[in-house]
């Protein structure tokens, strides 16, 4: 006993410490510092930076440590570098439950910056793809040949003239790196492992059951073709149609929202007034811009968190400048870390306030309702004695998207304690069905009489999760389920319900035409 009870201990004492050591990285910039709305966000996108069931319920959002969390380490977090084993909880479920669909919303990879602080040299990366340079992957020569047969697949306009892979020697602005690619080969190689025990995808699927959409940036292309190459290693390009999306918030033809455009100028005023107020924040600012002999409102302009990232994410020293006197004046980890910490200041601001929740529940409303139709197509396409629909229906969707579409997703579903969108984030949606009542009572006859049945002939049920983490009961739509039953999973219908009708109450409204269109007040 004594000994087992030291072993308790050793475990919640090095669970409590990787916890602390696993801070998440909250999100930063999501929104512009100016009025904007969505169609100059597209433009502005990522600039900000801005089967054990037991464990499927772990806790991922770590208990809030008593010190104040540091900017820098969870920046490196959010850098993502791939030089590390990744554990991944999809494809977890009870025992003969079936996979039935899988739809997947990415941020892009690793990219070069959008932003240039003036006066400073480029960070020096090469975006061309080489498996002798580090970070690789095993796959990626398969994948640069298999991009190459690219013209026998069928491509939505403007994506036929995108380029399939980073080429340029020396990065171009908001590029895709090598290390991007390779984050999302081990995505999909991830997946392809989780999921192939349940074969799924199915190998013999049809042009409908797998679907590809991305906006237009090189990015995000490139990001989705990587993942989906790591999970469908030589997939066949003549069953593949990659579709494009026009706007960062994949709204398709239900974008228009004049409350959502209501919500986010307020949240951006909010976010300007407690920027101007942190006089830390507003010195270091005018201490940077000393250094580089540039005006303050120049070095804000240039949003020099961005490019600062790219270089502590690629091990590249910080911008100098030759001064004066001969000397070199440079940027510093210090200033860095300020900017950082305001960030993070600004996320318990925005989740106090509550208006960036109600920008992202008008903002992904759409892809939401996408996502549950889908899913309830699919279940019927499943139901016993139905005939299924010629081709199937879409088991498997992919988005290849920005920041500032994760972002706005998570808070949506109530993950706002999430890990902020690093690169090559992945929100993951899992479908499930219960196996049939006389295999269950078969199973139950062998385990004893004592056992209770859990879920309904054939019921189905949804797994949600983030960055490979069960966030399932974390969700506004199932976090009470948990606590009033005891099946395994959280049910469709729960989902169904939040999206149809029960997400637009924090706007007092009950469907998406009354909440867009309510006037103010």
């Amino acid at each position: 006993m004594l000994a087992r009870n030291r072993f308790l201990l050793l475990v919640v004492v090095g669970g409590a410490a990787l916890a602390i050591i696993s801070l998440s990285l909250q999100f930063l910039n999501l929104l512009p510092t100016t009025p904007l709305l969505e169609e100059r966000l597209f433009q502005a996108a990522d600039g900000g930076v801005g089967g054990a069931v037991g464990k499927s319920r772990k806790r991922v959002f770590p208990v809030p440590p008593t010190q104040e969390p540091n900017p820098i380490a969870e920046a490196y977090s959010y850098c993502n570098t791939p030089n590390r084993t990744e554990q991944a909880w999809e494809g977890h479920s009870p025992a003969d439950y079936k996979l039935l669909s899988v739809q997947v919303m990415i941020r892009h990879g690793d990219r070069y910056p959008l932003y240039y602080i003036p006066k400073t040299k480029r960070p020096a990366i090469d975006c061309t793809l080489s498996t002798s340079r580090k970070p690789s992957h095993p796959l990626l020569n398969a994948f640069i040949r298999h991009m190459g047969q690219g013209a026998r697949g069928h491509w939505e306009s403007p994506l036929g003239s995108v380029p399939r892979l980073p080429n340029h020697s020396a990065c171009e602005m908001g590029e895709l790196t090598q290390t991007g690619v390779v984050q999302h080969l081990r995505n999909g190689q991830l997946l392809h492992k989780a999921y192939r025990r349940h074969n799924f995808p199915p190998a013999d699927w049809s042009p409908r059951q797998v679907w590809l959409e991305t906006t237009g940036k090189s990015r995000t292309l490139q990001s989705g073709l990587a993942f989906l190459y790591g999970l469908l290693p030589d997939f066949d390009w003549t069953k593949l149609t990659v579709r494009h999306q026009w706007s960062t918030l994949f709204c398709g033809s239900a974008c228009d929202c004049p409350a959502r455009n209501r919500y986010l100028e307020e949240e951006q005023r909010r976010q300007y007034r407690l920027r101007v107020s942190d006089t830390e924040l507003e010195r270091t600012y005018a201490d940077m811009a000393r250094t580089l002999g540039l005006l303050t409102r120049q070095l804000r302009a240039a949003n020099p968190i961005d490019s600062l990232l790219c270089h502590l994410c690629h091990g590249i020293s910080f911008p100098c400048v030759p001064t004066g006197d001969g000397a070199t004046g440079c940027l510093t980890m210090a200033q860095f870390a300020v900017i950082r910490r305001q960030q993070l200041d600004d996320e318990v601001d925005r989740r106090r306030v509550g208006l960036y929740h109600k920008y992202a529940i008008l903002a992904m409303y759409p892809y939401l309702n996408r996502t549950a139709s889908k899913m309830e197509r699919v279940a019927k396409d499943n139901e016993a004695g139905r005939p299924r629909r010629a081709g199937g229906e879409e088991v498997f969707s992919l988005s290849s998207a920005h920041d500032v579409t994760v972002a706005p997703l998570l808070s949506a579903l109530g993950l706002e304690e999430a890990r902020f969108p690093r690169f090559a984030a992945r929100l993951v949606f899992e479908l499930w069905k219960s196996p049939p009542a006389a295999q269950r009572q078969q199973k139950k006859k062998k385990a004893g009489k004592g056992e209770k049945a859990n879920a309904k002939d054939g019921a189905v049920f949804i797994r949600v999760l983030y960055n490979g983490e069960d966030v399932t009961y974390h969700t506004l739509f199932c976090h009470s389920h948990v606590t009033r039953t005891n099946q395994p999973l959280c049910p469709l219908k729960n989902f169904l319900s939040f999206v149809q009708r029960d997400m637009f109450r924090v706007v007092s409204a009950t469907s998406y035409h009354e909440a867009c269109y309510k006037r103010p007040g």
